[in-house]
């Protein structure tokens, strides 16, 4: 029998919040029925892969991470926290990864409420070792894993979970996270010896790669390209956000966030290899207005709108591997089709791309990736959805406008107020929120949730008043 955890339990490890900051690629939104049936099939034999020059690995350009595992009747076990993860399901999308040419599985302790890695190494364990290359991270967020025997157990526990003896892959995980991301970063992995104790682990074979995941303050970015500048430590590679809406707009977007061309860049400069997360921002980049979509579709009509994506995060040739966390199996035959083989994007179809971030930057919303690290909310609120709700009625061009003299205003006023409380249960909703601030060291995109809350609600009550008046 498997061991579980209370997701009690698996708050208190982590400090108040399942926090991780490498969020991955999110697959289309689905209703949990497998639609892969009806889907072209990928081809074997295809896929991708690019050599990491410190050591020759073939790294497939596809990467799997574990971080969406299916749950037991629908959705994933990062939504549906509660859930038990279907294993049986895992085997099976793991294996038809790996059977298509897959061999990056990215992992962490901080996964699936503390359950991913263990999955993951039941899954990978039915194949031969040297077929797979598989990342975990130090995701030592919590002050109670600060200490230098906390965090040594956190990465034996890594290896004992993921039935491995070596990790080919280890990140210190969200680094630049924190209203203090300094002081975080040297109580996580200085003050306590633990990155020097991770490089002597690296020196003994334990582990093959070491590297970082980014999300947060460029200053720390900066001081650690700097260290390994330097030689002070040596970065085997680095993970990094990196889409065709952040490549350009992300500082625009949000200024605390840094545009995803100067951290590639100052990566290439070094000659250090990328692994790329969130190319679909979380499922923003899938879910696209219904105009964005057209303008896709009618470039490439046997084209997914992710498969765009995809491909812009997958054409620099310092790319090491793309990271996708694939719930369903038609999210992962999708993204094979896409990657067996990349086909790289064009000159042409790289300023199409940068026109359609224009458009979507130009719609204003609120730069949220449903990723839950701001979750749960001490008062109850529902971040994610009430964020959610407020950006798709932006991006469906229906937001109630009552400064003008739109005569459409009293249908959008009253499917925005039905809408809300259809999607967010009204003890639940932005009214709730006292500003305590408790979510915004942890969200990776560094919005200032509390100012969003109060905006949001504020924007209700005022549609309320004008629908009585």
């Amino acid at each position: 029998m498997e061991k579980n955890i209370s997701r009690r339990s698996f708050l208190k490890v982590l400090g108040g919040s399942a926090v991780a900051s490498a969020p991955l690629l999110a697959g289309c939104k689905g209703a949990g029925k497998d639609e892969s049936a009806s889907q072209q099939e990928p081809p074997k034999g295809k896929m991708t892969y690019r050599t990491n020059h410190n050591n020759g690995d073939k790294v497939s350009i596809l990467g799997y991470g574990m971080m969406r595992l299916p749950v037991v009747g629908k959705g994933s076990a990062r939504e549906q926290a509660d859930e038990a993860i279907d294993q049986e399901m895992v085997y099976r999308e793991v294996d038809y990864a790996i059977e298509h040419g897959v061999n990056y599985f990215d992992t962490s302790p901080a996964y699936c409420q503390g359950l991913s890695e263990r999955a993951t190494g039941i899954a990978l364990k039915r194949h031969d070792r040297s077929k797979y290359f598989v990342a975990t991270k130090m995701s030592n967020f919590s002050p109670d894993t600060w200490t230098r025997q906390a965090s040594q157990q956190m990465f034996e526990n890594s290896l004992k979970e993921l039935q491995v003896d070596y990790v080919d892959y280890l990140l210190l995980h969200g680094i630049g996270m924190g209203n203090d991301a300094l002081a975080e970063f040297n109580s996580r992995y200085m003050d306590n010896g633990i990155l020097d104790w991770l490089v002597e682990q690296k020196a003994k074979g334990r582990i093959r790669n070491l590297g970082f995941s980014y999300h947060g303050d460029i200053k720390i970015y900066d001081m650690l390209l700097k260290w390994h500048d330097e030689g002070r430590y040596h970065w085997d590679f680095v993970q990094i956000e990196l889409n065709y809406l952040d490549w350009n707009y992300a500082d625009e977007i949000n200024p605390r966030n840094t545009d995803a061309v100067y951290l590639y860049g100052e990566l290439t400069k070094r000659n250090i290899p990328a692994v790329i997360m969130e190319p679909l921002l979380g499922g923003r980049l899938v879910n696209v207005p219904d105009f964005v979509a057209a303008k896709m579709k009618e470039r490439e009509p046997e084209r997914s709108v992710a498969s765009w994506a995809l491909r812009f995060a997958g054409t620099p040739e310092g790319v090491l591997t793309v990271l996708s966390g694939m719930t369903y199996m038609e999210h992962l035959k999708d993204n094979l089709l896409s990657t067996t083989p990349l086909k790289p994007l064009t000159k042409e179809e790289n300023a199409f791309l940068m026109e359609i971030a224009d458009d979507i930057y130009n719609l204003k919303t609120i730069p949220c990736n449903e990723c839950n690290y701001c979750m749960p909310c001490p008062y109850g609120i529902d971040i994610p959805g009430v964020l959610s709700h407020y950006n798709k009625c932006i991006a469906d061009g229906n937001m109630p406008n009552r400064g003008s003299m739109d005569p459409d205003y009293r249908r959008a006023r009253r499917a925005f107020l039905v809408g809300y409380d259809r999607s967010v249960p009204r003890l639940r909703q932005a009214a709730h929120c006292i500003g305590c601030g408790q979510c915004v060291g942890h969200c990776p995109q560094r919005i200032d949730i509390p100012k969003e809350m109060q905006r949001i609600d504020k924007f209700v009550e005022e549609l309320k008043q004008h629908e009585s008046a």
